[in-house]
């Protein structure tokens, strides 16, 4: 099973800065959007594996 989330980048001078809306705290950045990309999906992978007290 694979979910599918909402990826938002914008170019802030050289980086690209991501957020995924789904889900709060989600944000990634690199020098290029396959970076960014890459650093927010590995975002989201550790918020969904932290258990929920």
């Amino acid at each position: 099973m694979t979910n599918e989330f909402t990826g938002v980048f914008e170019r802030e001078g050289e980086w690209f800065i991501g957020y995924c809306p789904e889900i709060a705290g989600a944000n990634g950045q690199g020098r290029t959007i396959d970076e960014c990309r890459e650093s927010l999906a590995a975002a989201i992978k550790l918020i969904l594996e932290d258990p929920v007290p």
